[in-house]
Formats: structure tokens, C-alpha cells, sequence
């Protein structure tokens, strides 16, 4: 009876031993496959680049002969500049020439009108109102050889004549020649008025002499 028993049970533990065996070598369960999407393709930001200072493009510096024909206009350093009152005066003004004069070795061109003004003395600051432009007679090249000279007509008003001027002695005249931030100094004493609101100067275009 008792070895019945364990026959029964060796074979029981023998047919759980080889449905064991078999469930092991039977064909593998598919394993699940984890899958990583693809990276969608980042967008191609385009980086800035550093900021790059570019420098200005230089100008070429300005040509001290901008006339068609090569002559180079006339500079303060290589002119002198007089007056000529002999044109007399009328109504409490004076009617003078202003006279430029090519001091160079070589010869120069005056285009235009001459700045002018009164000042305190050579090196100061011009007193009231600069000349106005009489544009009476077109302006013109003058070409001026060595030792040649031209004139512009230069009218001073009497500064006495003006009610509201606030009389300032002047030294003389600053003349700035055209296109020329340089100056000449005429030492010429006489009155000037302080308050640029009243003109006492007017000029006109330079021409040969």
C-alpha cells in the first residue's frame, strides 16, 4: 500500500517535471519592442552672427582742385587780401572792392563769393551779421597767374544809421576766400553792431581785376 503510494506520487512529480521540460523548450513568446519615435528634424534657426561694426567707407578727401580744368581753387595760405575804397559811398554807406590776391608761386581759381565779416581783431570771434550776397553779377572762374588779383564789390552800411544797433567796435574784416574755412584779417577800424538782427555788410561775386 505505502509503495503504491509513492509510484503514484514519483510519477506525478515525474509528469510535472516533463510538462516543466517542455514549456522550456517550447518556441520563445515574441518579445515586445519598445519604439523610440524618430526625432522629427529640428528647425534650422539660423544663429546670428556677432554684430560686426563695418567700418564707415572712407570718402576720398576732398580734392583741393575740384575744377574741371585742374587749376586748384585759392586758399587763404597762398592769397592777401586789401580794400579799395576809392568807389566812395552814398546814404551813409561805402562802396569798396574787396581784393584777393594770388601770393603763390603757381596759379589758382576763385569761384564765387567771398564770406566776410567784422571782428574784434585778427584771431576773435566775427561781430554781428556776416555779409549778405549781392548776386546782382553771376559769379565766375577767375583764374588768377602769381601776382594777379581779383575784386568783389563790398558795401558797408554805417552802422550809426541803425536805431537799434548796439555799437561794438570792430578791428577790421575776417574775408574768408570761397570754399575756404581758413581767413585773411584787413585791419580797418570802424563801428560794428554787436546784434546780429541788423546787416551792415553785403558782397558781391568775385571777378578778375
Amino acid at each position: 500500500m505505502r509503495s503504491q503510494r509513492i509510484s503514484i506520487v514519483s510519477a506525478i512529480v515525474t509528469a510535472a517535471g516533463a510538462a516543466l521540460l517542455l514549456t522550456a523548450c517550447g518556441p520563445g513568446q515574441p518579445q515586445s519592442q519598445q519604439t523610440t519615435p524618430a526625432a522629427s528634424p529640428s528647425s534650422s534657426s539660423s544663429s546670428a552672427a556677432p554684430n560686426e561694426t563695418s567700418a564707415p567707407s572712407s570718402s576720398p578727401p576732398a580734392p583741393s582742385t575740384p575744377t574741371a580744368g585742374g587749376t586748384p581753387l585759392c586758399q587763404a595760405s597762398n592769397l592777401t587780401a586789401s580794400t579799395d575804397s576809392s568807389g566812395g559811398g552814398a546814404a551813409g554807406s561805402i562802396n569798396m572792392q574787396l581784393v584777393l590776391t594770388n601770393s603763390g608761386s603757381t596759379p589758382c581759381m576763385l569761384r564765387g563769393f567771398p564770406g566776410v565779416s567784422l571782428t574784434a581783431d585778427a584771431n576773435g570771434e566775427p561781430i554781428g551779421a556776416p555779409a549778405t550776397r549781392d548776386e546782382s553779377t553771376p559769379a565766375a572762374d577767375v583764374v588768377l597767374a602769381p601776382g594777379a588779383a581779383g575784386t568783389a564789390p563790398l558795401r558797408y552800411t554805417q552802422a550809426g544809421n541803425f536805431q537799434d544797433c548796439t555799437l561794438t567796435p570792430a578791428a577790421g574784416y575776417r574775408i574768408y576766400p570761397p570754399e575756404d574755412k581758413a581767413s585773411l584779417f584787413i585791419p580797418q577800424p570802424t563801428d560794428a553792431c554787436g546784434n546780429a538782427a541788423v546787416t551792415l555788410l553785403s558782397v558781391g561775386a568775385l571777378r578778375a581785376q
